[in-house]
């Protein structure tokens, strides 16, 4: 599982050590060598599991499928972003997470008001 592309459709096989990664910078942290580039790229489909190879040089957009399972490979790469989330149950069965704006929130029940806190200071 890639940690830099998150819908990565298929590996690469490296022609340098011959060892499948999900992409270039995966190589970069696990090897100790740099990429070898190469236009004869072999691939293996994440769906069917099945390889194949394509010419980088003759590369059109019916090769951006598997030949196996027409599975489409040439996504715009997802990376992961950081953020930060309130985790619950599933709304369906637990619905107390969800704020529905169609209810007035109770006022606030303060002695001291700020509306007229200016008045009260003097």
């Amino acid at each position: 599982m890639c940690k830099h592309v998150l819908n990565a459709q298929v590996a690469i096989r490296s022609p340098c050590c011959r060892k499948w990664y999900d992409c270039a910078e995966c190589h970069q942290e696990t090897s100790d060598h740099p990429l070898q580039q190469s236009f004869d790229m072999t691939f293996a489909c994440k769906k069917c599991k099945k390889c194949f190879r394509k010419d980088a040089r003759e590369f059109e957009d019916s090769d951006e499928y598997c030949p196996h399972c027409d599975n489409h490979f040439v996504l715009e790469a997802r990376t992961p972003k950081a953020s930060l989330q309130v985790e619950g149950e599933d709304v369906r069965k637990d619905s107390r997470m969800l704020k529905d704006d169609r209810v007035r929130a109770e006022e606030e029940r303060s002695i001291f008001n700020v509306k007229d806190a200016a008045n009260r200071l003097g």
